[in-house]
């Protein structure tokens, strides 16, 4: 595949996770839609030396993520996460149940594996989108396993 295809293929992936985030957070204010945000590439570059948080806001996240090894299995209850693998290889499991899963935070499920599921793997240029409150776990890792994930944040429900 010539270089240019290439960079024109990422360029659409990452135009269609930008989509899938506007689309899923319709109710986003212009105000908010006007806040533009630049990270130089030296920013980027940093957060995926280490892993973690490029960019918090309360309807989305943006993380670099890392992974040398497999994790723990994983239930985000109000956040929907969008991986792009940047580079490496790795299986992940989706749905199932999380066996002896404990909260760890408000809306935050962590457990040592999950029980049934769908295995997928995962390489360069891959897309996947886990819908909140779905199990899933990296269970297998070529390291270094880079990603962006968008995680776009369902509003939290009021009583009524």
């Amino acid at each position: 595949m010539s270089r240019c295809f290439a960079q024109r293929r990422r360029i659409s992936v990452l135009g269609l996770v930008l989509g899938l985030v506007v689309l899923a957070r319709a109710d986003v204010t212009v105000q908010e839609a006007a806040g533009v945000k630049f990270l130089p590439a030296s920013e980027v570059k940093a957060a995926f030396a280490k892993g973690g948080p490029i960019l918090e806001e309360a309807a989305y996240k943006v993380h670099a993520g890392r992974r040398d090894a497999p994790g723990e299995a994983e239930v985000h209850e109000r956040d929907t996460d969008i991986f792009y693998v940047v580079a490496g290889t790795a299986t992940i499991v989706t749905g199932g149940s999380v066996v002896d899963g404990k909260t760890t935070e408000p809306g935050e499920i962590r457990g040592p594996r999950i029980d049934g599921g769908d295995l997928r793997p995962l390489t360069k240029d891959d897309m996947l989108v886990v819908p909140s409150g779905t199990p899933h776990q990296f269970t297998e890792v070529t390291a270094p396993f880079l990603y962006y994930v968008v995680k776009v944040t369902a509003p939290e429900e009021t009583g009524q």
